[in-house]
């Protein structure tokens, strides 16, 4: 398994302003919870998954298996 950013720069930078905008929460979510917070619980549970391999939801980081 390995973790990576998005190949594509513009969306990685995009997206790295908008974390910073919002004090390190996903930009693409509306509450700021800790389970929001960027690297956020979905992702986190995905990664467990042996079988997922793709996109958080903001697409910031992907998991190659």
């Amino acid at each position: 398994m390995k973790i990576i950013f998005n190949p594509d720069e513009k969306i990685v930078e995009t997206v790295k302003k908008g974390l910073e905008m919002t004090g390190g929460y996903c930009p693409c979510r509306r509450e700021r919870t800790e389970d929001t917070k960027c690297m956020c619980t979905e992702f986190r549970e995905q990664i467990k998954d042996p079988e997922f391999e793709g996109f958080c939801h903001c697409m910031l980081y992907y998991k190659q298996k």
